[in-house]
Formats: C-alpha cells, structure tokens, sequence
C-alpha cells in the first residue's frame, strides 16, 4: 500500500476520532435533538418537558378563573404572568449553583460577554416578552379557554418561521405537514361563534378582539423563543442551568418593570382593592389565585428556556404545543366551555400536526445512530489498516 493512501486513512481516522469526541463543536446540527443522547439528557427533557405542559395548563386555567371570577384588570393578569421570578432567587443560594456544572457534553470555553451586551440581550428580550404576555392577557380575557389554548398552537408556525430566519432551522416534509395542520387547526377557531361559551358576552368585536391578540402573541412567543436560541448560541455561548436561571430572571424582572409601568399609567391599579372584595370566591382565593398563577408561570419559563437549551427553540415550542389539548378538556370539566364540532376538528388536526412533527424526531434519531455507527466503523477500518501497515 502505498504512503499516499496510507496518509489518507490516517487522516480518516483522525477526523472520525474528533467527530465522535465530545469536545468537538464543528458537528453540523442536522437533527432538533442531540446526536448523544445520555440517560441523563432524557431525564433533564422529560423534567422539562414535564413543567412545560403542568405550567402552561394550570396557569392558563388560573388566568381563566381569575376573569370569570370578577377579576378585570388586564395588566395585573399581565404582571402576575412576570413578577413570579423571585421565588427562584433562593437557587443563588445553593453553592452548586457557582459552580456552574455543565448541562450538557461540552468541553469548550468562551471569554464572558461584557455585561453591557447581556443587558442589551436580557433587556430586549424582556420587553418584547412584555408585549407578548399583554396581548395574551387580552386574548385570555375574552375568548374561551378552550378556544384562547388552540389558537396558541400557531406559535408553533411562527417559531419555525423564526427559526429558519435566525437559527437556520432545516425544514423536511414531516415538519411541513406539521405546521400546515397547526395553522389550519388555529385557523378554523376564526369561525367559532358560539356566544354562551363567549366570556365576553357574545360580542363579535371582543371575540375578534381577543383572536388578534391571541394570534400576535403567539407570533412574538415565537419571536421570544428564536431569539431566545440565538442568545445562547452567540452571545451567552454557556451550556449551563445556570444560564437558564439568568434568562429567566433577568428578562422577567425588565418585562415587570414595563408592566407596572403600565398599571399605574393606565390607573387600573386605582380599582384593585375594589376588585378584589368584589371576587366571588373571596379575598384569600383572589390572592391565592393570582399567587399561585405567578408560580405556575416561572415553572413553565424553566422547562421552555430548559428545553431550547437542551434541544433548540421549535422543540420547546413543540413540546408545548403537545400540551393545547389538555387545556380545553380540563376546561370542558372545570368551566364547563362546549367542545363543538369545529373545536374538536381543529384540536383533532393540532394533535395531528404534532404527531407529525414527533415523527420527524424519531427519524432524525434513527439517521444519526446510523450515521455514528457509520463513523464507528470507517474509525475501527481504518485503525486496524494503519496496525497492519505499521
């Protein structure tokens, strides 16, 4: 054999080595998941995962409750959504958390951004996510529960948008279908009219109202969760549950800010006290609700940020698009909301669509256990070549 094919081989196994190496970074990201899948990654995901869907259902049946119990201000229902983020300050209190263990496998180290540029990052993505949690307090004050979760599953269509835009997201047919199904399950909640299970009263202008809102908030969550991955990708450049704890809180805390602001501008603020003896539940369950929603809000900001960093912002989203059809069937059980024909055609097609989306995961799986075992083998090739040459 002659040296030039030998140096060749050489090479081959030297590349295969530092493509299977966990340190190696120059790995393109083909799939929405990891190509290492260890048993601790599935247990970060399904935590995650699992806060995801527990959060965005209880909270969004707790902002429910708190309109159809005489709760009227829409800024307080916005700020509750916020300002629930100190009850995760006690984590920078546990020493492990200085130490900052890494999430994931990853050896590289980057030089720290200045802290002008997190600010500008925390700071811009905190306002946005002001605006986004406004307009679904909107669209949650005047649409049904049921109706308000499955117009949410056209954030899932957004996000990808936004993802192909900012995050090079890849599209396949699989993924395509997906968000096809999604949009049209959204779509088809335009011609719900059905004013008994209106919260507004039957009025077509707030209905319409509250489906606008709803649709743009679903479009700026979208935004929220893309940029969300591009920080961490560019700027943060950390892999740790540290960083998570920093997004969470740092862009809660700017988002909060904003809306109080807002509170006391729009003089809501002036009719809290008499809100709140007017509630039909009471004085401790107007406080326990409002508590309690922030609370749900913060687990579910921990398992979406989580899950974007874990896997990418469209699996997060995802991932919480598979949650929608749990709300409208506790709602049919808890606030007695009418599941129609046209309801159950559109959260037959959200389940659908996701279904399809799953789908596409698991083939990304199975391509890359093929791919490494691809690599696996040219490596142990070429090693047994360069023995028997040597």
């Amino acid at each position: 054999m002659g040296e030039a094919q030998e140096l060749q081989l050489s090479i081959m196994a030297q590349e295969a080595n530092e493509a299977s190496s966990p340190g190696h970074t120059n790995v393109p990201d083909r799939s929405l998941l990891p190509q290492r899948r260890s048993f601790n990654w599935w247990l970060r995901v399904a935590i995650y995962a699992f806060l995801v869907i527990a959060g965005q259902s209880v909270a969004t049946l707790l902002g429910r409750l708190y309109f159809d119990k005489g709760g009227n201000s829409k800024w307080l229902a916005t700020v509750v959504a916020l300002c629930g983020f100190p009850v995760l300050l006690p984590y920078y209190c546990i020493p492990a958390a200085s130490r900052n263990p890494i999430t994931k496998n990853s050896t590289v180290q980057f030089k720290p951004q200045s802290t002008l540029i997190l600010a500008s990052v925390y700071g811009s993505i905190g306002l946005l996510l002001a605006l986004d949690c406004y307009l679904y307090s909107v669209g949650l004050a005047y649409l049904p529960v049921s109706t308000y979760s499955l117009i949410c599953a056209s954030q899932l269509t957004f996000n990808a948008l936004f993802s192909f835009l900012l995050n090079s997201q890849k599209f396949t047919p699989y993924i395509v279908n997906s968000l096809v199904l999604l949009t049209i399950s959204a779509t088809l909640l335009v011609f719900q009219g059905d004013s008994a299970d209106d919260p507004s009263g039957g009025s077509k202008t707030k209905y319409t109202i509250g489906f606008i809102c709803t649709v743009g908030a679903s479009a700026g969550y979208g935004l929220v969760l893309s940029l969300t991955q591009l920080a961490f990708k560019r700027v943060i450049r950390k892999e740790t549950f540290r960083v998570v704890m920093d997004m969470i809180v740092y862009q809660s805390l700017v988002a909060t800010c904003v809306i109080l602001v807002g509170l006391f501008a729009s003089g809501e603020w002036k009719g809290l006290k008499k809100e709140m003896g007017m509630y039909k539940l009471g004085t401790v369950s107007y406080v326990m609700n409002l508590v309690w929603t922030a609370i749900t809000w913060q687990l579910f900001n921990i398992g979406a940020i989580g899950l974007i960093l874990e896997a990418s912002s469209l699996f997060s989203n995802a991932i919480s698009a598979m949650g929608l059809p749990v709300v409208p069937v506790l709602a049919v059980i808890f606030f007695h909301d009418k599941m129609d024909g046209i309801k159950a055609v559109a959260m037959v097609l959200a389940i659908w669509g996701f279904i399809s989306y799953a789908y596409q995961h698991y083939l990304d799986d199975r391509k890359s256990k093929n791919e490494s075992k691809n690599v696996n083998g040219e490596v142990s090739r070429a090693s047994s070549l360069e023995k028997i040459n040597g």
